[in-house]
């Protein structure tokens, strides 16, 4: 990518309402200013390289916490939906033995999620499918013990010149009730479907999960600082009926430039900076 359509992202990032400062350090997470290039085409973890040159979504803070609170303890099989690059997936795999399935509707985005899984050492439990999530297979019925999903979610904000960040980005090609449709049918009668959203999308959203069976089990309010307001929320939600609802909340950075204990602790599997 040349510097004009670096600075372009920027500009659209900046305009977007639903873009903050969150989504801003995500990019210059990437971004180095001093060359005006992107400083890798790759993020390395611990235990895997994650490139994403070729995905609209590059690696980020939404997905890297996702992928680490997603509890696949009790897992056999897991699906990931838009996967992207297909990071969630290999982070699951890090910590699981489960079989997992990995689907996009982004034809660029599935050719690079199984480049990076077969650099990883789980190739033999991920596949990566080009798939439409509202057009899952029927055999895939029940079959989940764990489902999830960094949906696209800026239904009407400003939207990028590229075709493909669009469809990952913005809900109106996969709108919640359809996502929630199809994790419903797939999931297993003791499934669970993690997401992670905006934290002002969360009542809709899980008024539209309940109206679906679904029951809210977990829920973690996510804040880039102790005094800000909740910019993510990470959810859970059960097949099976639940008595309480467990509440909790994670700071990013307990000071700027310094991640707090918790999310330290949560990343740590992960990040080479921890």
């Amino acid at each position: 990518m040349n510097l004009k359509k670096q600075l372009r992202q920027i500009h659209i990032i900046k305009t977007n309402k639903a873009a903050d400062s969150w989504t801003i350090l995500s990019f210059f997470a990437i971004f180095d200013p001093k060359n005006g290039v992107m400083s890798n085409p790759y993020f390395k973890f611990k235990q895997f390289t994650v490139f994403h040159d070729k995905c609209a979504m590059k690696v980020g803070t939404d997905g890297a916490l996702l992928g680490a609170w997603t509890d696949v303890s009790r897992s056999g099989r897991v699906l990931d939906v838009g996967t992207g690059s297909g990071l969630i997936a290999l982070m699951l795999a890090q910590r699981s033995e489960a079989d997992i399935v990995a689907i996009d509707v982004d034809a660029d985005a599935v050719e690079q999620a199984r480049e990076n899984v077969e650099r990883s050492p789980w190739k033999g439990r991920i596949s990566v499918e080009l798939l439409d999530a509202r057009r899952m297979p029927e055999e895939w019925n029940g079959c989940f013990d764990t489902v999830v999903s960094n949906p696209p979610y800026f239904v009407e904000d400003v939207k990028s010149p590229s075709g493909s960040r669009n469809r990952a980005r913005h809900a109106d090609g996969l709108d919640f009730g359809s996502l929630l449709d199809g994790v419903r049918k797939v999931l297993s009668d003791e499934g669970a479907f993690s997401v992670v959203l905006p934290a002002e999308t969360a009542p809709d959203f899980t008024a539209l999960a309940m109206r679906r069976g679904l029951c809210l089990k977990r829920q973690t309010w996510v804040r880039t600082k102790p005094e800000g307001s909740p910019k993510r929320v990470l959810l859970e939600l059960s097949v099976r009926p639940v008595l309480r609802t467990e509440v909790d909340s994670l700071v990013i950075e307990s000071r700027p430039r310094e991640y707090s204990p918790e999310f330290t602790e949560l990343l740590r599997p992960y990040y080479l900076a921890l």
